[in-house]
């Protein structure tokens, strides 16, 4: 085989694709469909969350309806095209608990069509005996500015995944899958398994792997639900946009090549490192984008990435406007005295035992004091003031008793007793359940890559 077709149809699994690409797609016959189906991006709630959140939340049963639209009509194409469809991050954060609701998915959007398929589900989670093993013997380090990891913090982690690369997905279709669900996946790994499989370049199909698993994020305009087509060659690999009203460009290319990265020439997964330092990009048609001189080299030791999440505390938020020009002046003044009144009014909490944020939005709320703009007064501002607590019903305290300080603290000039809050919701302070943070974020040495991955496989539709 000198050509491989791979179909990425949408950013991730859930978000949509036009009925148009797939059937564009359709037409270009490809080898294998491949798509993400989750990421960090979103934060550490969604590896802590809980079974009781998910059914108290709905969360569930919203994965449930878009995952299940998406994924129908790929299976279809997959079984009639006899290729495979391979998923990685299953549930959007890649644990046992969200494979397993993303199985029920998949097994009930085949039943509703009619399909037989063969399965692999894969997981992903860590035991924690054996990453405190690892962490004994010297062989944990943090990723990037991550703390130096402790066993206090692996036994406090609600659940541990690693990020599996490709040797999993590869197994998996050595074993006879069609379709495989994997648990949290590195992003290139089931883009680039099967080019790998059939011996094609590591470095040519890790960075179409890493372009490919956006969509068409990485076409002008660009889109996380649309999808591309990716066509490796032996020397050299090439991206099509597959709606007529998007294409791939040199720019939309090169720079999706740098995306999430803080080292823009290297690319870094388990097992080693694609060099993108002598890449060259070619427009070959007006659509389609070639690319080439990606290289991979092997790192001397195989390591896995961990990500782990603790719950620590739960939240409630208060979502205001202000619009009176004297209250948004006097706004810091204000916030100092919610924040004062809030001390006072719970003196017997330590301080350490609770978060109170507020967020000025159309002033700093994005930076911060950091911010390097503050001109003229804007004529109005969106307030957002957020309690955390080891409680629910604390942290609801606290941000209700910081609201109403606000709603009437007086100012220099105010001429009007009423409130200097305009409140879009009820109610007011808005209960939002548990938050988690991400205590695990760290490299761990494996010599095995599918020592953490087993592997089961399902005859759907049998």
């Amino acid at each position: 085989m000198d050509e491989l077709r791979v179909y990425a149809p949408t950013a991730i699994l859930g978000y949509g694709y036009p009925e148009a690409s797939l059937e564009e797609a359709k037409a270009r016959s490809p080898h294998v469909i491949a798509v993400d189906a989750g990421s960090t991006d979103g934060g550490p709630y969604y590896l802590g969350i809980e079974p009781e959140t998910i059914r108290a939340s709905g969360q569930g049963s919203a994965m449930m309806e878009f995952v299940g639209r998406d994924v129908g009509p790929l299976l279809e194409l997959a079984c009639a095209a006899e290729i495979p469809l391979l998923v990685g991050s299953a549930g959007f954060a890649g644990g046992n608990l969200h494979l397993a609701g993303a199985s029920i998915v998949f097994q009930k959007a085949a039943a509703a069509r009619g399909l037989r398929f063969r399965m692999a589900t894969i997981q992903a989670e860590v035991d924690r005996a054996h990453v405190k093993e690892k962490l004994r013997a010297g062989q944990i380090e943090p990723l990037g500015p991550a703390p130096e990891l402790t066993e206090e913090e692996v036994d406090s982690a609600v659940r541990i995944v690693a990020q599996m690369g490709v040797e999993p997905f590869i197994a998996a279709l050595e074993q006879g899958a069609q379709v495989v669900l994997a648990g949290r996946a590195n992003d290139p790994s089931m883009f680039a398994a099967l080019p790998l499989m059939y011996g094609f370049d590591k470095g040519l199909a890790m960075h179409m792997a890493k372009i490919l698993e956006c969509g068409a994020i990485a076409a002008d305009p660009g889109s996380g639900s649309d999808g591309l087509l990716g066509t490796l060659r032996r020397d050299s690999f090439s991206l099509q946009a597959l709606s007529p009203e998007r294409r791939c460009t040199v720019k939309s290319v090169a720079a999706h090549s740098l995306y999430e990265k803080s080292d823009p020439m290297h690319i870094y997964g388990p097992g080693g490192v694609t060099d993108l330092a002598s890449v060259g990009f070619e427009q070959q048609d007006e659509r389609t984008v070639r690319v080439r001189g990606s290289r991979f080299t092997a790192t001397p030791r195989y390591q896995l990435k961990l990500e782990g999440s603790k719950r620590v505390g739960y939240r409630a938020v208060g979502m205001s406007g202000v619009r009176d020009p004297g209250t948004i002046a006097h706004l810091d003044e204000i916030i100092e005295a919610a924040r004062t009144g809030v001390a006072a009014k719970f003196s017997d909490l330590p301080p350490d035992d609770y978060l109170l944020n507020f967020r000025v939005y159309g002033r700093d709320a994005v930076m911060g004091r950091l911010e390097p703009y503050r001109g003229p007064l804007p004529h109005e501002v969106g307030l957002v003031v957020e309690a955390v607590a080891k409680t629910q019903a604390l942290a609801t305290g606290l941000c209700g008793h910081a609201r109403s300080i606000m709603l009437h603290h007086g100012f220099p000039g105010r001429k009007s007793t009423a409130g200097n809050l305009a409140f879009p919701f009820s109610p007011l302070d808005i209960p939002a359940g548990p938050v988690y943070a991400f205590n695990i974020y760290h490299l761990m040495d494996e010599p095995d890559p599918l020592r953490h991955f087993p592997i089961e496989m399902t005859e759907v539709g049998a």
